[in-house]
């Protein structure tokens, strides 16, 4: 399905998409007369563990109060973390975390339907934004979180770890330094063997299947890797009418996505097999990979290709960081564009986009996203 004319320069306009990958720079161990940013985490899932383990590696950033529906896992965390009994909240009362001036921002880290609520509520609480992806489940909902943010004059930040992650850094360096040549092509993947009852599986938390949950990182990738957006995109969705698990999202995704330049990315998703999550690129002077690429450990950069002056370039580049260093950047990061007063590199626009382009390929494959 094509873009109209008329999105693409709004999304060319907000992201300057040509300038997008060349801006993705880390800034670990920022400092700022050694004051820290302090965040209260709300959700206490997963992800947000490996959040707040990332945050204890910082050097500008702590965790001050919590919000969680299950009283004994809050006092478990506010033990690990020194949490104060009177900063843990509920999602009753949270709201009031506006009173704590300790708190200057929150990571939302709850499934993708209650991003754009508790976003809003706490912009409106005046606090600082670091939310996970997909931003939203809507187009209209990411809006909104922009809008709200905007409103009360707080930073938000849309969690893209791999956009301060040295491995896929490494990778736009060597494409946009031309080691590649032109660009032709790109494949990426990412899915895995989803569990019975997972929460992913319900649409009205998760907003639709494994597009909304793994597939955008490769959505996402293959716009930094080109640094342009995309100016059409073409899908197919199939899901198992025999499995009980996809009642409510789609089982398995393939998008095509055009780009101005005449780049074409194909990419893949699944919820029903283990694929890991990597990306190909192939240029008119060679090709690299990272594979994987979008963990949180074990990333490994290989490429082959011809330099300027002919000569044969092999190069084969593990990462050794291991978890939770990709949350300790994204933290240092989103500290340090409060403490400087900078927009965070990863924005609300930046998520916006990235939910326009899911709901284009929704529509194309015949999906109904609402």
């Amino acid at each position: 399905m094509n873009l109209s004319r008329r999105d693409f320069t709004r999304l060319s306009a907000l992201g300057l998409a040509a300038q997008l990958a060349p801006q993705l720079t880390p800034s670990l161990a920022a400092q700022s007369g050694g004051r820290k940013i302090s965040y209260c985490i709300i959700g206490l899932g997963r992800i947000s563990d490996h959040f707040m383990a990332g945050i204890q590696a910082t050097s500008n950033s702590k965790v001050v109060a919590l919000v969680s529906g299950h009283p004994d896992k809050a006092a478990k965390y506010a033990d690990k973390y020194g949490v104060p009994k009177s900063s843990i909240y509920n999602y009753e009362n949270m709201d009031s975390i506006r009173d704590n001036k300790a708190i200057e921002a929150v990571y939302i880290g709850l499934p993708n339907s209650m991003h754009a609520e508790y976003t809003i509520r706490c912009a409106k609480a005046g606090k600082n934004v670091l939310c996970e992806k997909p931003m939203a489940t809507s187009v209209s909902d990411a809006q909104a979180m922009i809008d709200a943010c905007k409103s009360a004059n707080v930073k938000l930040m849309i969690a893209y770890r791999c956009h301060y992650e040295p491995t896929n850094l490494a990778a736009v360096k060597l494409i946009r330094d031309g080691a590649l040549g032109e660009v032709q092509s790109i494949q990426s993947a990412f899915g895995f063997n989803c569990g019975a009852g997972e929460w992913r599986l319900d649409k009205p938390l998760a907003g639709g299947g494994p597009l909304m949950d793994v597939g955008i990182y490769s959505l996402n990738a293959t716009r930094y890797l080109t640094g342009e957006e995309p100016a059409s995109i073409t899908a197919y969705a199939h899901t198992n009418p025999n499995d009980l698990r996809f009642k409510t999202v789609e089982e398995n995704v393939v998008w095509t996505t055009k780009f101005p330049s005449g780049i074409v990315a194909t990419c893949n998703t699944t919820y029903g097999a283990q694929m890991d999550g990597y990306f190909r690129v192939y240029g008119s002077k060679g090709w690299l990979e990272v594979n994987p690429a979008f963990i949180y450990d074990g990333l490994r950069l290989q490429a082959e290709y011809f330099d300027s002056k002919g000569k044969f370039v092999k190069v084969d580049q593990p990462n050794p960081e291991k978890d939770p260093i990709h949350f300790t950047r994204e933290a240092d990061h989103f500290s340090n564009c409060i403490l400087e007063n900078k927009t965070p590199q990863s924005l609300g626009e930046e998520g916006l986009r990235d939910m326009t382009y899911i709901r284009e390929i929704y529509r194309s494959a015949g999906i109904n996203m609402s």
